[in-house]
């Protein structure tokens, strides 16, 4: 175990949550894409079979489909398990089973059974990954009816919310974005059902709001110390760490007390989690708006897979900061640079894995 407020690793973190949730239930089933493999999912899944055995922690063939079938199996005849597809591109070949099977089930039937899996997915960009291998598709998963959607951005959610989802009774999509795994943050283990972590204020401030999600968090901080410091501006930022349900009043809080707000989606614009928040904004708390929302989402493109053509591509602190100064009408120069590397996030990143 690990003592309160230690400093760990993401991809420790999810480690940790794993270790710690197969002990508190001996029948938990742990499997799939590089489960066993020598980088085991990002060091995620280190020490796990030699721990629990090859029984409950296995590998297994590419078989999106059949994979996540099994898991709806076994968790009708009580059997949780978390499985582990990696990259969420390749899991669009199990979307059947997750919206015809898994998400439906506990309402077709009567609300008899549940359906309590966890599937993993990686998402993210970096290394040329392109237009199928980076997808972020978090809004296609919050359409989905008695399915829930969590992207923790720190290490601290990352082991606590993997635990809520793994005994949440229904099926949870956990969605690591790959550029946090090597990331380090302060951890305090605050276990609750996942309903309850609803979004996570990560600075308080008085003059803009801005909403984030995932690894854009990391940059809208960046963003949030650069503005306070250089022009006085106090941004206060919300992560969306649980996508679906969403907890609405904290976001509505927050812009009722800023008037202004903006907003940071890893996916593109059509169809976005930011455009239905915007929409949800402007129903609750329209009048109180001082300028209209921004939505900082990718552009409804395919990403490229050309270094050049993604120069300009995300989202970063720079993008941020140059937006929230047209709201506030400062037409002054920055002195922060986008990274002169924009497609990995430190030199650690050796692949795409």
């Amino acid at each position: 175990m690990f003592m309160q407020n230690k400093s760990i690793k993401y991809s420790e973190a999810i480690n940790k949550a794993l270790f710690y949730s197969m002990k508190k239930d001996k029948n938990l089933i742990c499997y799939g894409l590089g489960i066993t493999d020598p980088k085991n999912i990002f060091s995620t899944t280190t020490g796990l079979e030699k721990e629990f055995g090859k029984e409950r922690v296995f590998d297994v063939p590419t078989s999106e489909n059949a994979l996540t079938g099994i898991s709806i199996g076994a968790a009708l005849n009580g059997t949780r398990s978390v499985v582990c597809h990696q990259r969420l591109d390749f899991f669009l070949l199990a979307m059947d089973q997750l919206v015809n099977s898994a998400a439906k089930w506990y309402y077709m039937f009567g609300s008899q059974v549940s359906v309590p899996i966890t599937i993993r997915l990686i998402i993210g960009r970096g290394w040329g990954q392109g237009p199928t291998h980076s997808q972020n598709l978090q809004a296609w998963f919050n359409h989905i009816p008695g399915l829930k959607v969590v992207m923790p951005s720190s290490p601290e959610d990352a082991y606590n919310l993997l635990i809520a989802s793994i005994f949440d009774p229904n099926p949870v999509i956990f969605l690591e974005h790959r550029w946090l795994h090597e990331s380090i943050g302060s951890f305090r283990k605050k276990l609750k059902k996942l309903d309850e972590y609803g979004c996570k204020k990560i600075r308080s401030g008085k003059d803009i709001t801005i909403i984030s999600m995932s690894y854009l968090t990391v940059e809208a901080i960046k963003a949030a110390e650069y503005l306070k410091t250089f022009f006085n501006i106090e941004a206060e930022i919300i992560d969306i760490r649980v996508i679906k349900p969403l907890d609405l009043k904290t976001i509505l809080n927050s812009v009722s007390k800023t008037k202004r707000i903006i907003l940071l989606d890893t996916g593109a614009e059509d169809g976005s989690i930011a455009n239905d928040i915007i929409a949800k904004v402007y129903k609750e708390v329209f009048e109180s708006l001082k300028i209209a929302p921004v939505n900082l989402s990718m552009p409804n493109i395919p990403e490229p897979t050309s270094y050049q053509l993604t120069k300009n591509f995300y989202v970063n602190a720079v993008i941020i900061i140059k937006e929230v100064l047209k709201i506030f009408k400062i037409n002054k120069k920055i002195n922060l640079k986008s990274p002169s590397i924009h497609d990995v996030p430190g030199d650690w990143f050796k692949g795409p894995f």
